[in-house]
């Protein structure tokens, strides 16, 4: 893999870290919507498909509908956490199993986190982390992003309300599978 890849698939982890922590303000709306992309395939795809969403709505909207999937009262309609969808609960097993890894990896939570490690957008941080090291990289995303991505990527999908966040949406699962054939094809 070149540097610029790497950078590349760096600086998508890091984009898509802060879309699924918080709803994205009008700078950052417009920013996607303008940004120049060049190429052809799956990715390019979604990433088009994301822009168009940018270019269509406005930030207070987005904060709605951030809220509505992610916050919501009580119980969030779709949930961001991997125990969740490996357990059926939340803090369970699969977190444990996941702060063992990050803290063997030197990986520290923010104190100013509110959110568990196992929250989509902190496994996208960690990735985003990780560049440099394909190994490290490939055994992080397989143990705790792979098992249970497209579970969140399908509940998106399915709710009625979802409207920016499904581009945002078919923009990480389109990277998580390039990721995923990436990964495939790496002998390590």
């Amino acid at each position: 893999m070149t540097e610029d890849e790497e950078y590349a698939r760096s600086e998508l982890y890091g984009l898509l870290a802060m879309l699924f922590y918080g709803p994205p303000s009008q700078v950052v709306l417009d920013l996607i919507a303008d940004a120049a992309i060049e190429g052809e395939g799956v990715l390019a795809d979604a990433w088009r498909t994301m822009q168009r969403a940018s270019g269509k709505t406005d930030q207070d909207r987005v904060r709605d509908e951030y809220e509505s999937l992610f916050i919501g009262v009580g119980k969030p309609d779709v949930m961001l956490y991997g125990s969740y969808y490996l357990s059926g609960f939340l803090m369970e097993k699969p977190l444990a199993a996941l702060r063992a890894d990050l803290a063997r990896l030197g990986l520290e939570r923010s104190e100013h986190l509110t959110e568990s490690e196992d929250h989509f957008a902190a496994l996208c941080d960690a990735m985003r982390l990780l560049h440099g090291s394909i190994a490290t990289q490939k055994d992080f995303f397989c143990a705790h992003i792979q098992p249970w991505a497209r579970q969140l990527f399908d509940a998106i999908d399915a709710h009625p309300k979802a409207a920016y966040y499904r581009a945002v949406g078919g923009l990480a699962r389109s990277f998580v599978e390039v990721e995923t054939q990436a990964f495939d094809m790496t002998s390590i």
